[in-house]
């Protein structure tokens, strides 16, 4: 009889929803002062750059349902981690750029198509057809003077382009662009992007000594230094962080 009535009792149960009785455990159970203590590293979803200053992951949400423009005054290097790791996520990477030699091995690791990374001749990048399902990261790797270049970003289409150094074009683009990056770059480029981007005196005048795959990264809103640290197989592949090509 009491194998029965405890049969019974659970088949109560499961009709009235609360499934079969498992392990019994003590409630987890935090106070308000443990509540506040509690958060989590990372802020937003896309590719992880780096590490900050607190050595907590840094993280470029670079597949976004508007237009989004980047600038990163540096080293192909970094820009060549960002592509492999933004593929690793599921965007197509295009890459617009004049040595096409320097992106082979990473065309050949990632796999081309509409489903890896595209190579393309400075001016001759086609529609990608960006979508929610199918986003696009544009690298233009095109010097320090890009031309105005015929795929622009748009929702689902990020555009980064890289400039290796300061040029006359680079206050325009860092103007329009909705995140900036900034390596390694000489003290007088250094006042130069900090008049452009408005840096405090602190900021601008570190520029010249940051280490080899340190970036500065600047929103209107916000700055935040990213040390970016390549994996075993990004380091096979690209070697260590550099600042020069």
């Amino acid at each position: 009889m009491a194998v029965t009535s405890q049969i019974s009792d659970i088949g109560e149960r499961m009709r009235a929803g609360f499934g079969l009785l498992g392990p019994r455990h003590q409630r987890h159970a935090l106070s308000p002062e443990q509540l506040d203590t509690l958060a989590l590293p990372i802020g937003d979803d896309g590719v992880v750059v780096g590490v900050d200053a607190e050595g907590q992951p840094a993280v470029m949400g670079i597949n976004r349902p508007t237009p989004y423009d980047i600038v990163l005054i540096g080293g192909l290097w970094t820009a060549q981690v960002l592509a492999l790791r933004a593929a690793a996520t599921g965007a197509r990477v295009a890459v617009e750029t004049g040595r096409a030699q320097q992106w082979a091995q990473l065309v050949q690791a990632v796999g081309g198509g509409q489903s890896g990374m595209t190579v393309h001749d400075v001016g001759r990048v086609p529609p990608q057809g960006a979508s929610a399902g199918g986003p696009v990261l544009v690298i233009r790797d095109c010097g320090m003077r890009p031309p105005r270049g015929r795929v622009a970003s748009a929702p689902w289409q990020s555009v980064l382009t890289l400039l290796p150094y300061l040029s006359p074009v680079a206050p325009r683009l860092m103007r329009q662009a909705r995140l900036v990056g900034v390596q390694r770059v000489s003290p007088d480029e250094a006042t130069e992007i900090g008049r452009v981007i408005g840096l405090p005196r602190a900021e601008y005048e570190s520029l010249p000594t940051l280490a080899d795959g340190v970036t500065l990264w600047c929103t209107d809103r916000d700055r935040q230094y990213v040390m970016t640290q390549a994996t075993d197989a990004e380091t096979g592949l690209l070697g260590t962080a550099r600042r020069m090509d």
